[in-house]
């Protein structure tokens, strides 16, 4: 009965994975394979469309950026926070943390009164001399990247705080004591034992980013549509499930693909990473 016990109270766990995620996916993966041109007809369309190669691209090079700049601005951020006295680090996780209380909408919203040709910073550079005329600022690529930088880097930053945090004094003592600056105690002793945390945090950005919606939507438009917006607009638009089911596939392989070479990379910069 014992040999059984982990099975038993796995089970209902591993019943609701499949009933509400792999039995789903399995299903729209599966659907692509029934077209009446062949069996990778719909995968040979996406990929000899000029536009949908476009959209791909455009959306894991904005994914790339936003998990790239994210993790940079997250670990200085997460570093300077694990090393504060207690009170001030409650302060600090409180004040990251409050952006996530706010719906994506709303923060993305914020973004077009921010980036608008009237907007906030149109309007300062032009009071201030700087800009004759209001910048183009919005349905660009930077647009979707400054947003979601802002939308993910919190949650970059809480995964690397406990992450930093569990690192022992003792070590950076011991770098210090042997000479090494703040600058080598960072890189050759920091670094490496954040590994875990800095994987964990980038797959998370890449596959929000990868899979976001509302923000390109708002600030990207038509103009820079990404996979997200493309599968919506044939799934509710033109109703091409099949398209939609292809669209979705391929996002789910990039995902899966970027998350084992992550991993792989980790493994060979820690070793106990994984």
């Amino acid at each position: 009965m014992k040999r059984f016990a982990g099975w038993m109270l796995s089970s209902p766990a591993t019943l609701a994975v499949s009933l509400f995620l792999i039995i789903p996916v399995a299903a729209t993966i599966s659907a692509t394979f029934t077209s009446s041109d062949g069996v990778f007809a719909p995968y040979t369309d996406f990929f000899s469309s000029g536009f949908q190669r476009t959209v791909l691209w455009r959306t894991f090079e904005v994914a790339a950026y936003t998990t790239i700049i994210s993790l940079v601005v997250g670990l200085l951020t997460a570093y300077v926070v694990s090393r504060c006295p207690h009170w001030v680090k409650s302060i600090l996780i409180i004040l990251a943390v409050f952006p996530l209380l706010t719906g994506v909408v709303v923060r993305s919203f914020a973004w077009l009164i921010i980036l608008g040709r009237n907007g906030i910073l149109n309007n300062s550079l032009e009071w201030l001399g700087l800009i004759e005329r209001p910048l183009a600022l919005l349905y660009t690529q930077t647009s979707v990247v400054v947003a979601m930088i802002y939308i993910f880097v919190p949650l970059m930053i809480l995964v690397l705080v406990g992450v930093l945090e569990n690192i022992p004094e003792d070590l950076l003592d011991a770098a210090s004591s042997l000479g090494a600056s703040p600058t080598r105690t960072f890189v050759q002793v920091v670094l490496p034992l954040a590994v875990p945390g800095l994987i964990v945090g980038a797959v998370l950005v890449f596959t929000a980013s990868f899979t976001s919606y509302a923000t390109p939507h708002l600030l990207g438009g038509t103009r820079q549509m990404m996979m997200g917006t493309f599968l919506h607009q044939r799934a509710m638009v033109t109703f091409d499930w099949v398209s939609a089911s292809t669209v979705a596939a391929i996002m789910v392989a990039v995902i899966v693909t970027t998350v084992l070479v992550m991993t792989r990379i980790a493994r060979r910069l820690n070793p106990m990473a994984t």
